[in-house]
């Protein structure tokens, strides 16, 4: 009985440990790479939709709006990944 109680307390320091070093880690990133960050996500997501509806698009004119929302996305990304 004793050893499972033994366990089950290292258990638990691997998690604390594992968690301080998590948070750790998330006090590194600066408010500056989170904003990056942010708006990498927000683009991508974007991104995703404008693609799924450039795949359903039948009228011509909002393909092309949607290709050239795309070229735009595509663009910010770029600019983005040379930051």
């Amino acid at each position: 009985m004793a050893r499972g109680w033994e366990s089950k307390s290292v258990e638990a320091q691997i998690e604390m440990a594992e968690h301080h070093s998590a948070a750790a880690r998330a006090r590194v990133l600066s408010a500056e790479s989170l904003d990056l960050l942010r708006k990498k996500e927000s683009i991508l997501m974007s991104r995703t939709r404008v693609v799924r509806d450039l795949e359903n698009a039948q009228n011509p004119r909002y393909r092309a709006l949607l290709s050239k929302a795309l070229a735009e996305l595509n663009a910010q990304l770029s600019s983005l990944a040379h930051e």
